[in-house]
C-alpha cells in the first residue's frame, strides 16, 4: 500500500474528499500578507506495562483532530477541533474569519499533491491489535531474562510504547501532502538491593520502526531488546558501587551518544529561529561568527533512517533535510519554520514541529549531532591526568538568553593518569554554552547516536528527537560534587 493511500484514509474515514479540503483552503486568506494552513491528524498510541511479574496496564489512545491557522505578519490566528468533519472544519473557518481581517484575498486552489518523496521509515503500523500477544510474550521473556542475570534485582518494570501517526497538510502556498509516522520504544527500569543499599538501573530505546523491525533489530550482534536489558542491569550495578564525585574545575570527557544531550540543550535550542528572531538567544546576531572550537561541526538532520527524530516532512509540509548549523566552529544557519523564516527574510529549513493538531508548529530540532573528529577514544582518555568521563546525562536546565546550563551526571567515572576508574554519583555539570564549546580540544572518530529515547520539551509541547555525538574532551569545566 502506498503512503498516499494510507494518509488519504484520514479523509475517507471522516467522509471528506480532496476537493473538500481544496474548497476549505480556498476559503482562507491568502496573499503576500497572509498564510493559512489546515493540519489533519489521525494517531493511535498504545502502551503495555509489565511490573511485578504481571501485566499491570494496557492503554490505547486515539488522537483525531484538525487545526487551522492563519498568519498575518507576526500575528497568528489558530483554532482546532477533536472532530474531523465537514461541519467542524467549516465552523472553525467561520470562527477564524469572524475575528476580522483587512484586505482579505482568496484564491482558488488546484489539486497539487506533492510527488512521492524519499521515506526514511516504514509505513507499517507497530500498533495493530494482532501483535498484542507477541508484545505480551516479549515483555515476559525480557522479565525472565533480567531476573536470571542478577539475584540482587528485586524490581522490574517494562514499558512497551508504540504509535502510528498519520497527518495531512494543506496550505495556501500550494502544499498538499501527508505522512505516515511509526514510532516504538521500550523502557526498562530495575531496582537492585545489596546490604540494604538500593539503586536503580534504567535504559530505553527504539525509533521509527514497525514492530517486526524493532524486535529483529540487533546491537553488537545481540538482539537490541536484550542489549537494553543488559544496559539497565549494568547501570544499576555501577550505581551500587559508585562513590561521591569530586568537585572543581577539571577536564571532562563526554562519551559518544547520549551525552550529546548537552549539545541539544545548550546549543541546539539557542539556534531555534523563534528565539533568534525575538533576540533572546545567546546566539542572536552570531551568524558567521565563531561560537565553538574549530573541531566542532554540528548538524540537525531529519533524514536519518529509522531515528527517533526523523521526519519525511515537517508539520508544515516542508521536506526535511540535513542542515549544517555550525561548521568548524562558525555559526552557519538556524532552524526555521515558515513564520520565523519569513519574518527573518530567510528560508524554512523543515524544522516546524508540533505535538499534535491542537498545538501550533514551532521551530524544533529533529536529530541533532556533532560530526566525528580524528582522535581515538583511548587517546582522549590518555590525555587526562585527573578528570571525569561521562556516559550519561540528564536533560538538564538551560537559560537560552545567557547560555548557562546545569546537567546532572547519571553515569560517570573518575579518570586518573589516563585510566578510567571508579563510577561516581551525586554530581552536576555547570557551564555556559559558547565558553564550553570553545574549550573542546579533542574530538574522537566514534560518532554514536542515542538508543532512541529522547523527548524534547518546549512551550508545553513534547516531541521525539534524536541525539548524537562522538566522544570529546572539554579542557576544563565546573563539576559540582562532594569532595
Amino acid at each position: 500500500m502506498s503512503k498516499y493511500i494510507i494518509y488519504k484514509s484520514i479523509l475517507e474515514k471522516n467522509n471528506l474528499s480532496e476537493l473538500d479540503l481544496l474548497n476549505f483552503i480556498s476559503d482562507l486568506p491568502c496573499s503576500s500578507k497572509y498564510y493559512s494552513d489546515i493540519y489533519l491528524q489521525d494517531c493511535i498510541n498504545e502502551s503495555w506495562l509489565l511490573e511485578d511479574n504481571e501485566i499491570k496496564s494496557s492503554t490505547l489512545d486515539i488522537i483525531n483532530g484538525v487545526g487551522i491557522r492563519v498568519i498575518k505578519d507576526d500575528n497568528t490566528f489558530f483554532s482546532y477541533s477533536n472532530n474531523i468533519s465537514f461541519k467542524s472544519i467549516l465552523n472553525i473557518i467561520k470562527k477564524i474569519k469572524s475575528i476580522g481581517f483587512n484586505d482579505l484575498i482568496y484564491k482558488k486552489h488546484k489539486m497539487c499533491f506533492l510527488p512521492n518523496i524519499i521515506s526514511y521509515y516504514s509505513y507499517k503500523s507497530p500498533t495493530v491489535s494482532s501483535l498484542s500477544k507477541s508484545k505480551i510474550d516479549l515483555l515476559f521473556y525480557l522479565n525472565n531474562y533480567i531476573k536470571k542475570k542478577d539475584k540482587r534485582i528485586n524490581y522490574i518494570s517494562l514499558n512497551l510504547f508504540s504509535s502510528y501517526d498519520i497527518i495531512l497538510v494543506i496550505s495556501t502556498d500550494n502544499i498538499f501532502i501527508g505522512d505516515v509516522r511509526p514510532l516504538i520504544n521500550l523502557s526498562i527500569k530495575i531496582k537492585l538491593e545489596n546490604n540494604f543499599l538500593q539503586e536503580l538501573g534504567y535504559s530505553s530505546g527504539g525509533g521509527r520502526y514497525s514492530y517486526d523491525e524493532f524486535i529483529n533489530k540487533s546491537y553488537n550482534n545481540i538482539p537490541f531488546v536484550e542489549y537494553l536489558s543488559d544496559e539497565a542491569i549494568r547501570i544499576g550495578v555501577n550505581n551500587l558501587k559508585a562513590i561521591n564525585a569530586p568537585s572543581g574545575n577539571i577536564p571532562v570527557v563526554l562519551g559518544a551518544g547520549w551525552p550529546g544531550v548537552l549539545l541539544h540543550e545548550a546549543v541546539g535550542h539557542g539556534l531555534e529561529g523563534d528565539f533568534i528572531r525575538k533576540k533572546i538567544s545567546v546566539y542572536y546576531n552570531s551568524l558567521g561568527k565563531k561560537v565553538a572550537s574549530n573541531l566542532c561541526t554540528i548538524i540537525d538532520n531529519g533524514t536519518l533512517f529509522g531515528k527517533r527524530g526523523t521526519l519525511n516532512i515537517d508539520d508544515e509540509g516542508t521536506v526535511c533535510s540535513k542542515n549544517i548549523l555550525i561548521y568548524k566552529g562558525i555559526l552557519r544557519s538556524y532552524m526555521l519554520d515558515k513564520l520565523n523564516a519569513k519574518l527573518m527574510n530567510l528560508y524554512t529549513t523543515g524544522n516546524a514541529r508540533r505535538e499534535s493538531y491542537a498545538h501550533l508548529p514551532i521551530p524544533r530540532m529533529t536529530n541533532t549531532y556533532m560530526l566525528p573528529g580524528k582522535y581515538k577514544f583511548n587517546d582522549i582518555i590518555d590525555s587526562v591526568d585527573y578528570g571525569i568521563y561521562i556516559v550519561s546525562l540528564s536533560s538538564g536546565q538551560v537559560d537560552i538568553t545567557s547560555g548557562k546550563f546545569v546537567f546532572t551526571i547519571l553515569e560517570g567515572y573518575l579518570i586518573n593518569n589516563g585510566i578510567i576508574g571508579n563510577s561516581i554519583k551525586n554530581a552536576t555539570l555547570i557551564g555556559s554554552s559558547i565558553d564550553i564549546m570553545n574549550k573542546i580540544s579533542m574530538v574522537s572518530d566514534d560518532l554514536k547516536f542515542d538508543s532512541g529515547s529522547g523527548m524534547c520539551g518546549k512551550d508545553g509541547q513534547n516531541i521525539p528527537v534524536g541525539i548524537g555525538q562522538p566522544s570529546l574532551k572539554i579542557d576544563s569545566m565546573i563539576v559540582g560534587g562532594f569532595k
